[in-house]
């Protein structure tokens, strides 16, 4: 799922992992127990991962770009466990995290279609009582200005909610962030 030059630089920057360390994953996360087992899926460059690492004892990352699961095995193998991966059919058994997370991810998946089977994954996997929970972007000017030539198909916030529910999911909560515009979502594997 290519993304243009000026989206990679920004995706990598140490600006953009410094916002996901001090706004993005403090707000997507807010009361969420992560417990001591989670999967990531889409960490792209890193910026969730490496706050990541810092708050749970055992962490894997599923990523679709081969380069970019290169890139993370160097920075972080040491740290976690890094899959090459689509979050649509993942290589891993059933009910086997505390909780799934994804992060302004969702946006690059082609189709709805294809973001519900990563739903239906990110039920999956976790233990009964797990979570999923992550954040995505939502669409304005400079954000579509930034996807020219990218794949961008956002989650509408009012229909998250039946999506999730239709993949499993009990306890489901989304909400834009007052802000920034920013969805945030969450629910539970009964």
């Amino acid at each position: 799922m290519p993304m243009n030059r000026a989206h990679r630089k920004l995706c990598s920057s140490e600006k953009w992992a410094q916002t996901t360390k001090d706004h993005i994953l403090p707000w997507a996360l807010e009361h969420v127990d992560l417990g001591e087992d989670v999967l990531e899926i889409g960490p792209g460059y890193g910026a969730n991962l490496r706050v990541l690492v810092e708050r749970v004892p055992r962490l894997t990352a599923a990523e679709i770009d081969r380069d970019t699961v290169h890139l993370l095995q160097d920075q972080w193998g040491e740290c976690a466990r890094i899959l090459h991966a689509d979050g649509a059919e993942l290589p891993l058994p059933d009910a086997s995290f505390d909780s799934v997370v994804c992060f302004t991810m969702l946006h690059h998946v082609p189709t709805a279609a294809h973001q519900d089977r990563i739903f239906a994954e990110a039920h999956r996997v976790p233990r009964p009582g797990g979570t999923f929970a992550g954040s995505d972007s939502q669409p304005g000017f400079r954000f579509r200005l930034l996807h020219f030539r990218n794949t961008m198909n956002t989650l509408d916030p009012a229909g998250l909610p039946a999506r999730l529910k239709k993949a499993g999911f009990t306890d489901v909560a989304v909400d834009l962030h007052p802000a920034s515009g920013g969805l945030r979502f969450r629910g539970r594997r009964g």
